[in-house]
């Protein structure tokens, strides 16, 4: 049988022309699942009786199975999921006063090997299917029982490492759950090539890149992609990306205590910042269990922030919700 998520509109459109059923049919499939959420035809009333009978033996709607779930106190909530052959990815729902975010994978661990990163210490199952990707915020969301306002890729897995199953999930997020382009992130830790790639996608979501450091010999160490592709490189494709877009790239940044929270690394990140439209990120660390890293005090995070003034005035602090369940940025390790 026929997986239907992971069909696009004109391929189920084929599939239901085929059945000798009009094509406008097809838009009242995809209506019923990603916006009415739907999870199988039976519910879909207004296809007659016989049509789904006939979707039943063409078609599954798969859904991933819940098999962990862990609310903070700050009301993040982390799920836990698990896919068909066994492998288990996790999503973050993230509240926030106008937002309702959630985090989403894109892979079944990580093959970056970022050393500050619990997903990373995993090392790469696989990637994850179209469906699989889109699943996670049908899935929150019917959890919630709240519709979800903005999604950034930032879990477990490296989204420009699976490009072509991540956009394509953008796409069916954006046009047939109907959430803005620009409320959609990608972060990557980084590989120049593929930011070149979807630069030129007409679709306006926005970039994260992932610098943490202001030398190479820092990033290199934290962040093994920046042998292959070192900071400048990888500033001139979010340049790139920028302009071609008409969109600032946020520059997420990573503070580790006592590693890169200076004064003269603030100084040297804002001057990186003048290299391509942008906003910074400042992210403290989140522990993970086994690491010799330290989250620095939030005093010295906040004066690092007074220190990239007035050089880099889009500055923002990200206070990651839940820390303490293990929810936070770093720290998916697909377990509860």
């Amino acid at each position: 049988m026929t997986n239907l998520k992971n069909l696009s509109i004109e391929e189920l459109q084929g599939f239901i022309k085929k059945l000798g059923y009009k094509e406008y049919r097809a838009e009242q499939i995809l209506n019923w699942i990603y916006v009415k959420g739907a999870e199988d035809f039976d519910k879909m009333t207004n296809l007659s009786k016989k049509m789904q009978i006939e979707l039943n033996k063409q078609f599954v709607l798969p859904t991933l199975p819940l098999v962990g779930k862990i609310e903070s106190n700050d009301g993040s909530i982390k799920y836990l999921w698990e896919l068909h052959d066994g492998g288990r990815i996790e999503s973050v729902y993230i509240p926030e006063k106008s937002r309702k975010t959630v985090c989403i994978s894109t892979q079944v661990g990580c093959g970056m090997g970022c050393s500050f990163c619990a997903t990373g210490k995993l090392g790469l199952d696989r990637n994850l299917e179209e469906w699989e990707i889109t699943e996670q915020v049908l899935s929150v969301q019917k959890d919630i029982g709240k519709r979800i306002t903005n999604i950034v890729l930032m879990g477990m897995g490296e989204p420009l490492a699976n490009t072509e199953k991540a956009i394509k999930a953008i796409y069916r997020m954006n046009e047939l759950m109907q959430i803005g382009a620009r409320k959609i992130t990608l972060s990557t830790a980084g590989i120049v090539p593929e930011i070149y790639k979807i630069s030129r996608i007409p679709i306006q979501f926005r970039l994260a890149i992932s610098l943490n450091a202001t030398t190479d010999e820092l990033r290199s160490e934290l962040m093994p992609i920046n042998k292959k592709y070192p900071i400048n490189e990888l500033l001139q494709a979010g340049s790139y990306y920028a302009k071609k877009k008409h969109i600032r790239v946020t520059l997420e940044y990573i503070i580790f205590k006592g590693l890169n929270d200076r004064k003269q690394d603030a100084m040297r990140l804002a001057n990186l910042s003048l290299k391509l439209p942008s906003k910074i990120n400042l992210i403290p660390y989140n522990p993970v269990d086994n690491l010799d890293y330290k989250r620095p005090e939030d005093k010295v995070v906040e004066r690092f922030k007074s220190f990239l003034y007035p050089v880099a005035p889009a500055v923002t602090i990200r206070w990651s919700k839940g820390r303490r369940v293990g929810a936070a940025c770093g720290q998916l390790r697909g377990e509860n």
